[in-house]
């Protein structure tokens, strides 16, 4: 077991193990419908709120708020999932979101003041159902650790690279629908749905409550290695904020708007693939390592995106970047399977959302400023300069990412994980 955890290596057939799993097929597909309009919610969000008021400033300013939302929610969600398992919170947070979309839906249509859409906005992140750390903590539960829960983690950084893919051209295809809002009713409905049967489905109903103990205030947080991971996925978040702004800048400048969000996608289609790939045979093999290493290589391939003076460069520039993204998040899950205190799996995966939210917001602000004073090429830089000193805090950390001292488990698990 112990070379297996430090290699992370794979196999297809670990994938289809997992992906096999009895009872993990309702809650897989459940899990799928509520993850499916996530990039799409954002966008079509921003692009409905833009059609209205006629302004991306005001746009702007309310999609800052949903991701702010999301970043408090998903650790919130994730606290609450861990104590008393996902069926309560989820039914729950369903409702309260259907609740604030209609909100914001009526604010919208009504044309109120910018603060109200903000807050609503808020309310929606805040209590977006957080499908995706319950899938990822469920598979635990389901699976011994080894090859194929280690497949089952890379098919969730996988899926939701697919979404982001998706996403996009969903929403810009209802934007021009006759009514404006469908893209974010529809979202929201498919969400609301997918995170109902989620909750409902046997494998999460099995759930328990996990016992009162006197947990820290911070949580999963106040595991060194924890908040190593986090300052990882914050780096993660940053670069990919400071590219979404960037390329699309990079199109706009070359007189072909359009294929900004083409570009993003190529860079997603990379990641899909090369992600399977990687899982086969995974380096570095020291999870210690691999974090601070592959951060740097991706912050080294984006830097190249300020080379190409063509679109055509900029895409074959983009899919050596792109590569990057899901071995990256693969590396997160299985990191949080080592320092992430017992009976805390939903409430790491928040704090992981929450720091690369964080960074999405800081990059995807710093990135407008650097692509409007000075244009893309700046940008891309400062993003490649930003993963680079991140990785080197990252690396000087290391050594946190092992299992907690008073992690109650076994001797065999400590050493296996020990990177």
């Amino acid at each position: 077991m112990s070379n297996f955890v430090e290699s992370g290596r794979t196999t297809l057939s670990d994938y289809r193990v997992a992906l096999t799993t009895p009872a993990a097929r309702r809650p897989l597909i459940a899990s799928l419908l509520a993850r499916l309009p996530i990039a799409m919610i954002g966008i079509s969000e921003l692009l409905y709120v833009q059609h209205r008021t006629g302004t991306y400033a005001v746009a702007g300013l309310v999609s800052a708020g949903t991701l702010i939302g999301v970043a408090i929610g998903s650790v919130v969600q994730g606290r609450l999932i861990d104590r008393f398992g996902p069926t309560r919170p989820l039914l729950v947070v369903v409702g309260l979101f259907a609740a604030t979309m209609a909100g914001l839906i009526a604010a919208i249509e009504n044309q109120a003041a910018t603060p109200v859409l903000v807050a609503l906005a808020w309310g929606i992140g805040l209590f977006e159902p957080m499908c995706g750390s319950a899938s990822r903590a469920l598979w635990r539960r389901l699976l011994p650790p080894g090859p194929a829960l280690t497949a089952a983690y890379s098919y969730e950084a996988i899926s939701m690279e697919v979404f982001f893919i998706l996403g996009p051209g969903l929403a810009g295809a209802l934007i021009t629908a006759p009514w404006p809002g469908t893209g974010l009713v529809l979202g929201g409905a498919c969400m609301m749905v997918g995170a109902v049967l989620f909750a409902l489905s046997p494998a999460v109903r099995a759930w328990p409550p996990a016992p009162r103990t006197n947990a820290p205030l911070l949580g999963a947080f106040s595991s060194p290695g924890m908040r190593t991971l986090a300052l990882a996925a914050l780096g993660f978040g940053m670069v990919i904020g400071f590219v979404e702004v960037a390329v699309p800048a990079a199109a706009t400048n070359a007189g072909n708007t359009a294929l900004g969000g083409l570009l993003l996608s190529v860079w997603s289609v990379s990641s899909v693939a090369f992600g399977i790939v990687y899982s086969l045979r995974p380096w570095p093999r020291p999870l210690g390592l691999r974090l601070p290493v592959l951060l740097a290589l991706f912050g080294a391939c984006v830097a190249l995106l300020a080379w190409p003076s063509t679109l055509w460069g900029l895409a074959v520039a983009m899919l050596a970047s792109g590569a990057l993204i899901t071995p990256q998040s693969t590396a997160h899950s299985i990191v949080i399977e080592v320092v992430a205190p017992k009976g805390t799996a939903a409430e790491a995966f928040g704090w992981v959302l929450t720091a690369i939210t964080l960074g999405l917001a800081i990059g995807q602000s710093a990135s407008g400023y650097l692509v409007e004073h000075s244009g893309p090429a700046l940008a891309f830089g400062v993003a490649a300069i930003c993963a680079l000193v991140l990785a080197g805090a990252v690396w000087l950390r290391r050594n946190t990412v092992r299992a907690p001292v008073e992690d109650e488990r076994s001797t065999d698990a400590a050493d296996a994980v020990a990177a």
